[in-house]
């Protein structure tokens, strides 16, 4: 079984957390971690905050650069992600199908390289 990383992106800015819209698909991505646990396919998942809320390090030089915010400005930024168990990519598509309708967000689907135990 190979581990995939799905991740949730979306535009923060464009986002109406009190919106009975996005109160639902919170709902919703609930019953999918239910789901997902019970199938064997779960390891891990996790929401985000605001990427306002980020810090970057940079220890490639002598001396770390620490800089609040965003490394990368862009407009959509990652939101959340599960990290999941599937036989194969097939799979995990179709796992992440689920997700994203779930969300109502595209999720990337990308394998590890491999196990670290």
């Amino acid at each position: 079984m190979t581990h995939y990383l799905l991740s949730v992106i979306h535009d923060w800015d464009a986002l109406d957390f009190d919106s009975p819209e996005t109160q639902q698909s919170f709902a919703d991505t609930e019953a999918f971690n239910k789901d997902l646990q019970g199938s064997g396919h779960w390891l891990f998942a996790g929401g985000l905050l605001h990427p306002d809320s980020s810090t970057v390090v940079d220890g490639t030089k002598a001396e770390p650069i620490i800089s609040d915010g965003p490394y990368v400005e862009t407009k959509e930024q990652l939101g959340g992600f599960w990290v999941i168990e599937a036989a194969d990519l097939d799979e995990a598509l179709a796992i992440a199908g689920r997700a994203s309708g779930a969300c109502r967000h595209p999720v990337e689907v990308r394998p590890f390289q491999g196990v670290v135990d």
